[in-house]
C-alpha cells in the first residue's frame, strides 16, 4: 500500500457534504486495507469469529444498501441480508463474489448514497414498507447516516487489525 488518504477533516462545513466526505473516505480505507493482499489473504479468517476480509466488505456493501436504499427510501433491493448466511439477519457472513465485484458495489453504493443524502434534508424521515414498518419508530436521515458511519468505522477499524496481523501494515499510510 502507498500513498496517504485523502482526509475528511477538510470538508464543507455543510452537513451533508460532511458525510458524504466521511463515507467517501471510509470506502476508501476500506478499499485500501485489501489492496495487494492475495487470493488466500483475503479469504482466509486471522480471527476467532471466522470472517474473512472479503466477507468484511461483502458486509459493507450490503449494509449500506439496507440503511440507505431499503431503508431510508423503502425500495426494495434484491436479498438484503445476502451477506449473511442464508439471508437472514445470522452474524455469519458470506460470499462467494471476486473482490473487484465488490469493490465495484461499494463504489455504486457511494454514488447512490451521495445522491440520496444531496436529495433530501438530514431531517427527512425514512419511508416506510422497506425495512421499517409503518407502526414502528422510523429513523431520520441523520439517524441513519449516523449509524452507517459508525459501521464503516468500526469495520475498518477491524480491516486495519487483520492487516497488520497479515503483513505488519497499519494505520492509513
Amino acid at each position: 500500500m502507498s500513498g496517504s488518504l485523502p482526509s475528511p477533516h477538510t470538508a464543507s462545513s455543510d452537513p451533508q457534504e460532511a458525510f458524504i466526505a466521511y463515507l467517501d473516505f471510509f470506502r476508501e480505507a476500506a478499499r485500501h486495507k485489501v489492496a495487494g493482499l492475495d487470493e488466500q489473504a483475503l479469504h482466509q479468517s486471522r480471527l476467532p469469529s471466522g470472517w474473512t476480509p472479503v466477507e468484511l466488505l461483502e458486509h459493507l456493501v450490503h449494509m449500506e444498501r439496507r440503511w440507505l436504499v431499503w431503508g431510508f427510501l423503502a425500495e426494495p433491493v434484491d436479498r438484503p441480508w445476502g451477506d449473511h448466511l442464508d439471508d437472514v439477519d445470522s452474524g455469519r457472513w458470506a460470499t462467494r463474489r471476486p473482490l473487484e465485484e465488490i469493490l465495484t458495489d461499494l463504489a455504486e453504493g457511494g454514488r447512490r448514497t451521495t445522491e440520496i443524502v444531496r436529495s433530501h434534508d438530514l431531517l427527512d424521515q425514512a419511508a416506510t414498507g422497506g425495512r421499517f414498518p409503518a407502526d414502528g419508530a422510523v429513523p431520520t436521515l441523520t439517524t441513519i447516516l449516523f449509524h452507517v458511519m459508525q459501521e464503516y468505522a468500526r469495520h475498518v477499524g477491524h480491516l486495519d487489525i487483520v492487516r497488520e496481523l497479515i503483513d505488519g501494515t497499519t494505520g492509513e499510510e
